[in-house]
């Protein structure tokens, strides 16, 4: 394994822990900024609304830089967000400094999914993409129970700016780790915004907002899901969430191994499994062992579909990855945002907290639907997809 991927890896810890952190911080910030805990939950929704434009923003505005040196800019900003989180004086500076961290997050992700396939043999690409994402993955095994301990015992300052110091480590593993990866000849915006008239890449980041989306329409709500209706303690909720990180750590390897050899399978398989566990989950949820082994497997089966989406975006960009791949980042979180409102909407009129598994359900079913259109389409053109295939590989650095 090239070490830059443990580079890119680190940067993705301190990306997912800040990400996911505030979650647990809640009551803590809400407390010393003296608002309610809905007005405190807003600090996601900004986070999650941050990568969504900064995404496509900051790509487009670094289409002329090195892959490198972007790279390091975005973790830069990065630690400036956080340490700005860490010392913010009012409400307003504290949302202020999410979103400046958030702007980083679509296209480090984007722009270290191109680097990462381009460190390894075009067969390994899956593989590359899911070695960087696995520190994603650990953020919610290790760094967001660790983080959620340290700001309830010290103070939720010291989260973030120990998120920050882990921002200045990752940036420093890619100055000294990352080869140089010059942008490539000819690229330029029209040649990035024009991969968008492929359908094939809209319709991978469609799977990508209903797929992702079934994810969250059940994980935003599992405290309320698991202490009203599981009946666990608060104190286990944490540990639930510890439970839900194994499950996307194990689906990353999964869907890593097995996207460069069969993807699509992969993903009918993932969707469909996702769309039957999700559904189950309303039954299950009434019990307790039951509810816990729903809760991995739908970390598993939604993660699962992170590497092989990625690596289709990029395939079917044809020569013009880069902004394709940094939009489907985004495209995760907003299908975070569209599934937790949908299931806040379920939750509103009466139907209980298990109910937006039902909305996941719907969402994955959706993806796998697209997802079997997406194949056929393919089926129809095997002469342009065999030409665009040409164009689509990524150059190899050793």
């Amino acid at each position: 394994m090239p070490l830059a991927l443990l580079a890119l890896a680190v940067g993705a810890f301190g990306i997912g822990t800040t990400e996911f952190v505030v979650m647990g911080l809640l009551p803590e910030i809400a407390g010393d900024y003296g608002v309610s805990i809905p007005t405190a939950g807003l600090l996601v929704t900004g986070y999650a609304l941050g990568v969504v434009v900064g995404a496509p923003l900051l790509t487009l505005l670094g289409n002329k830089v090195s892959r490198k040196r972007m790279l390091m800019l975005l973790m830069g900003l990065f630690v400036v967000g956080n340490l700005l989180s860490a010392i913010a004086p009012s409400f307003g500076m504290m949302m202020t400094g999410r979103v400046i961290a958030s702007l980083a997050h679509g296209s480090f992700f984007g722009i270290g999914s191109v680097v990462a396939a381009g460190l390894v043999a075009p067969n390994k690409k899956a593989g590359a993409i899911a070695t960087m994402f696995t520190g994603l993955t650990v953020a919610n095994i290790v760094g967001v129970p660790l983080g959620t301990f340290i700001g309830q015992a010290v103070g939720w300052r010291t989260t973030f700016a120990i998120v920050a110091a882990l921002g200045v480590i990752g940036l420093l593993g890619i100055a000294k780790l990352v080869p140089s990866m010059p942008r490539p000849e000819g690229t330029h915006l029209r040649r990035e915004l024009k991969a968008f008239r492929n359908p094939q890449v809209l319709l991978a980041m469609a799977m990508t907002v209903l797929g992702f989306g079934g994810v969250f329409a059940a994980i935003t709500y599992i405290a309320p899901m698991m202490t009203e209706v599981a009946g666990y303690s608060d104190g286990a909720v944490t540990w639930l969430l510890v439970l839900f990180g194994i499950g996307m750590f194990l689906g990353n390897l999964l869907g890593g191994r097995y996207a460069d050899r069969r993807l699509m399978p992969l993903l009918y398989a993932a969707l469909g499994g996702l769309a039957v566990v999700l559904a189950l989950f309303t039954v299950v949820a009434h019990h307790k062992i039951l509810a816990a082994i729903a809760i991995l497997l739908v970390g598993a089966l939604g993660f699962a579909t992170v590497p092989p989406l990625q690596k289709r975006v990029l395939d079917q960009a044809h020569g013009a990855p880069t902004l394709a791949s940094a939009v489907n980042i985004g495209a995760f979180n907003l299908g975070n945002a569209l599934a937790a409102w949908l299931g806040g909407l379920v939750i509103a009129a009466g139907l209980g907290y298990t109910a937006p598994n039902w909305v996941g359900a719907v969402l994955a079913a959706a993806a796998l639907g697209l997802a079997i259109w997406s194949a056929a389409l393919e089926r129809r053109a095997p002469a342009t997809e065999a030409v665009g295939a040409a164009d689509t590989r990524v150059p190899v650095h050793h």
